[in-house]
C-alpha cells in the first residue's frame, strides 16, 4: 500500500511539475511586453552575485504562436538577441532600454516531423564572420548548420555525442575564435561524481565531419551546465542551473569561467564560480546566456529562462553587468 502511495504521488508530482498550456494560438500582431520583476531586499543581489551587477529583470510575456521555452540565446550583431526553443522556433528581440524595439518570431525547419527530438534546440552558437549558426539538437543529438536567415545548410548526427541521452545531451555549445567546437553534456557522469559531464571538442564543423575527442567537464556539484559563451578575451563564461525544489518550482544557478587553452584530451577541464543565482533572486528555469561587450570595456551579459510552455514557470530575462578585468 505504501509503494502504491508513493508511486501515485510521484507520478501526480512529474506531471504538476512538466505539465505544458495547450499550444499557443496563431497571433499575428506580435504582442509583446517586459514586466519588471522586483528584487526582495532580503535576497542580497550583491552578496550572491559578487563581480556582477544586476540592472534589471524581466518577465517576458507574448501572445504570439510559439513563444517561450527558450533554451539558447545568442547575441546578434544589429544588437538584438535571438533566443531559440526546444520546439523548433526562434525569437528575435531587442533588449530591454532600446529606443526601438524588434520582435520577429518564427520556425526553423530543423526536422522533417514535429516530433520533440527532431526541435528540440538546446544549444547554439555563431560565426561572427561569416554569419552561420550551429543548433546543438538533444533527443537526436544532432548538430544542425543554417545560413544568416536562417536556412538549414547541413546535419549530422556525430558519433561523439551519440550515447549522450535523449534528456541529457549537448546542452551547451560555443564556437571558439580559432574555429574550434567545445559541446558540454548536460546529464553528470555518474551520480556520484555531479561535478564531472562528459564534453567534446570538435576541431572544425561538427555537421563536416571536424575531427573531435573528449575531455571532462568540472563545475559546481549538482548543477547542470545549461549554455556558455567565449567573452572577448578568450575564456569561457559557463551557465549553469539547478532544480532546487519542485512544488512550487524553485531553481537555483551558477556561473562559471573557464579558459579554453587549459582543455586538453582526455583530461579534466575544471571551472571557477564567479556568482550564484539564488533561489531567493527572480530566477526560473535559467538556459540561455549570451555576452555583449561594451566599448568601455564592460560586459553586458543576458540570461533567459526556459519555460518548458508550463503554467508554473515564466519567461524571465536578466540583464548583468560586469568588468572582466574584476573576474581573475
Amino acid at each position: 500500500m505504501r509503494r502504491s502511495i508513493a508511486l501515485a504521488f510521484l507520478t501526480l508530482l512529474v506531471g504538476l511539475t512538466w505539465a505544458r498550456s495547450p499550444e499557443p494560438a496563431r497571433d499575428r500582431g506580435q504582442s509583446f511586453a517586459y514586466v519588471p520583476l522586483a528584487v526582495p531586499p532580503w535576497a542580497d543581489a550583491e552578496y550572491h552575485l559578487g563581480a556582477f551587477s544586476l540592472d534589471g529583470a524581466w518577465q517576458m510575456a507574448s501572445r504570439s504562436y510559439g513563444f517561450g521555452s527558450y533554451s539558447a540565446l545568442l547575441a546578434m550583431p544589429d544588437r538584438t538577441l535571438l533566443a531559440l526553443s526546444d520546439n523548433g522556433t526562434y525569437l528575435r528581440f531587442t533588449p530591454p532600454g532600446a529606443e526601438r524595439g524588434r520582435f520577429e518570431t518564427g520556425e526553423i525547419k530543423v526536422g522533417k516531423f514535429r516530433s520533440k527530438e527532431q526541435r528540440d534546440i538546446e544549444s547554439a552558437a555563431r560565426d561572427p564572420r561569416t554569419g552561420q549558426l550551429w543548433l546543438g539538437l538533444e533527443g537526436s543529438n544532432a548538430v544542425i548548420r543554417l545560413a544568416p536567415g536562417l536556412d538549414v545548410l547541413g546535419k549530422a548526427r556525430p558519433r561523439a555525442i551519440s550515447r549522450w541521452g535523449s534528456n541529457s545531451g549537448a546542452e551547451a555549445m560555443a564556437r571558439l575564435a580559432d574555429g574550434r567546437f567545445v559541446l558540454l553534456r548536460e546529464a553528470a557522469d555518474d551520480w556520484l561524481a555531479k561535478w564531472r559531464h562528459d564534453a567534446v571538442v570538435f576541431e572544425g564543423d561538427p555537421t563536416a565531419g571536424a575531427k573531435s575527442w573528449h575531455f571532462v567537464f568540472d563545475g559546481p556539484a549538482g548543477f547542470s551546465p545549461t549554455d556558455m559563451t567565449q567573452m572577448p578575451d578568450g575564456r569561457l563564461l559557463i551557465l549553469m542551473r539547478r532544480l532546487v525544489w519542485p512544488m512550487p518550482q524553485r531553481f537555483a544557478g551558477r556561473l562559471v569561467l573557464a579558459d579554453p587553452a587549459d582543455i586538453r584530451p582526455g583530461k579534466v577541464w575544471k571551472a571557477r564560480e564567479v556568482a550564484r543565482i539564488a533561489s531567493s533572486l527572480p530566477v526560473d528555469n535559467f538556459e540561455g546566456l549570451a555576452v555583449v561587450p561594451s566599448r568601455d570595456g564592460r560586459l553586458t551579459v543576458w540570461i533567459i529562462s526556459d519555460d518548458n510552455f508550463s503554467r508554473l514557470q515564466r519567461t524571465v530575462l536578466w540583464k548583468l553587468s560586469v568588468d572582466p578585468r574584476r573576474l581573475r
